[in-house]
């Protein structure tokens, strides 16, 4: 009888739940994993930071709608993933993060690196666990891939102590888990969608809305679901978050710059995974006596901050799917609405290429933003990493299907440029990958850049670079004036640290050289950086939700 260890075990779990790819950094106490990996076939992508194998792994869930899983090594190695686990959290994506831990016969010996790591992410986790039976393992794994898909979904976390990776076991001993997990996503009975069509089909001004419990539907063809919908409701529908790309750039019912006007005045409101927190004023900014109507797969999310008229436990996205099928019970077809907010959309567009055609030098947001939108096309995965502007940036990307844009969520996390981007170009090589920085963002993982040369990966980075946290020196300048400090970081030679590490790296601070700039990194084939001398914004930020 043949006999495997425990990290084969694990490694063989994990193919079985669809990974293909984990994200890593090696250390002693996981060397038994990252072996099962190999010999299971499973492609590892090592990086130089704990945090980043975590963002790596986030953005993989984010991407495939698969278990994205970083391995770490035990202590700090568990410690530095985390941030990016937390990020995890906040964006509901189902990763798992496996560490390793001391040998069971050190417990309470003080053996290396010896801590009861499970104890520190059960506010960031939806299961955390230690594995202590080799014969389990995939059970294990079966579980932690059961929560980690649960209602919307999230992060689970697993230790394994190294002699329990290293034991050797009889394969055909174990039990291999089968069906260990829901299967079947979740509608709504016929009375409540009676209700919801009812609500829909008197109103005046409707509007669809979906945030980040969207993203993570189990709905196939998101995007003909929603744009049939809101073609059978004259109404807009606005995305925000990781929903954005689920209607594509450029439909006709998709607002960008008109979602405030639109909420302040609706009627009726299906709000489809949508957080009312800071982003979206705590639900405030809908029209005080609007019907809200909310779906959502988190019981707990119906009802946060803003009333919900009609309330239901569901997934959204087939809730979006059975709405479309009775769609002709709403017997909508009056466009005034849609095309008041259209006026709103070319107003505000207009402003901002108005401010996007500075040829000023520093180079103005807004231009920076545009030039960025326009190259990066259709097409690109684009990483965001930053604040100010990152926020600008979005409202120009072109962002045309979900995973487009990933952004870092509410968790507000830098330093998930390169790591979202890592992960990117391991799951599409052929597709062109960005990433757009703040200056103080790069310097959370910039490093990364030395896996992405490693791993081939020629993605292009472009920092919006002002010498400045922005977005805290703006609120700073307010308060206390005459106590600036900290605020400011200088226009520092990031693209030369990129050329240091092998890949391609320029500096722009002509508006007209943007443009070929970012052209020249693409075409070198290398991980490449253009690092962007921008002017200052003098404008609070919205991350601070006003």
């Amino acid at each position: 009888m043949a006999k495997i260890h425990g990290g084969q075990l694990i490694a063989r779990a994990l193919k079985h739940e669809g990974v293909d790819t984990v994200f890593m950094l090696t250390g002693g106490h996981v060397l038994p994993v990252i072996d099962g990996c190999v010999q299971e076939g499973i492609r590892i992508v090592d990086v130089r930071h704990e945090q980043a194998a975590a963002h790596a792994a986030d953005a993989y869930a984010r991407l495939t709608g698969r278990l994205g899983v970083a391995v770490v090594t035990a202590g700090p190695g568990v410690t530095d993933a985390l941030t990016g686990v937390a990020n995890a959290w906040f964006a509901n994506s189902p990763m798992l993060l496996i560490g390793g831990r001391h040998m069971t016969k050190e417990d309470l010996r003080g053996g290396l690196q010896e801590m009861d790591h499970p104890r520190l992410f059960h506010a960031i986790t939806r299961w955390a666990e230690t594995a202590r039976d080799p014969g389990r393992l995939p059970e294990y794994v079966a579980t932690a891939a059961r929560h980690a898909f649960a209602g919307r979904g999230g992060p689970v976390f697993v230790d394994i102590p190294w002699d329990v990776q290293a034991e050797m076991v009889e394969d055909t001993a174990i039990e291999w888990p089968e069906h260990y997990r829901a299967n079947r996503p979740a509608g709504l009975p016929d009375e409540t969608l009676a209700e919801i069509v009812t609500a829909l089909a008197g109103a005046e001004r409707p509007v669809v809305f979906g945030g980040t419990g969207l993203r993570w539907t189990r709905q196939g063809a998101i995007g003909d679901v929603l744009g049939g919908l809101a073609g059978a409701l004259s109404a807009p529908v606005y995305l925000n978050s990781l929903a954005r790309g689920s209607l594509p750039w450029g439909h006709p019912h998709l607002g960008n710059r008109s979602r405030s006007a639109a909420l302040s005045q609706a009627d009726v409101v299906l709000a489809l995974g949508v957080d009312w927190d800071f982003r979206t004023g705590f639900g405030k900014r809908v029209a005080a006596g609007a019907t809200v109507v909310q779906i959502d797969a988190e019981p707990d999310r119906v009802g946060w901050n803003r009333p919900a008229d009609i309330g239901a436990v569901a997934d959204p996205g087939v809730v979006a799917a059975q709405l479309l099928e009775v769609a002709g019970g709403f017997g909508r077809t009056d466009t005034a609405w849609l095309e008041e907010l259209r006026a709103v959309e070319r107003d505000k567009q207009a402003a901002a290429e108005e401010a996007s055609r500075s040829d000023a030098s520093p180079v103005h947001p807004e231009r920076f933003a545009r030039e960025v939108a326009e190259f990066f096309g259709e097409d690109t995965i684009v990483a965001a990493d930053g604040g100010d502007i990152v926020s600008t940036t979005a409202k120009w990307l072109r962002t045309s299907f979900p995973g487009g844009l990933l952004d870092p969520g509410p968790f507000g996390c830098l330093g998930v440029g390169a790591p979202f981007a890592i992960a990117a170009k391991a799951l599409h090589p052929e597709r062109r990958v960005g990433i757009v920085y703040g200056d103080g963002s790069f310097g959370f993982n910039g490093m990364e850049y030395d896996s992405l040369v490693r791993h081939e990966m020629p993605v292009v980075g472009v920092v919006g670079n002002d010498g400045a946290w922005n977005n805290i020196k703006v609120v700073h300048r307010m308060l206390y004036p005459d106590r600036m400090v900290a605020a400011d970081i200088g226009v520092r030679p990031y693209h030369a640290m990129v050329e240091g590490l092998g890949g391609y790296g320029e500096f722009v601070d002509d508006p007209a050289e943007l443009r070929p700039a970012l052209e020249r990194a693409a075409e070198s084939g290398l991980p490449a950086l253009v690092n962007v001398h921008i002017a200052e914004q003098l404008r609070m930020s919205s991350v601070y939700g006003v």
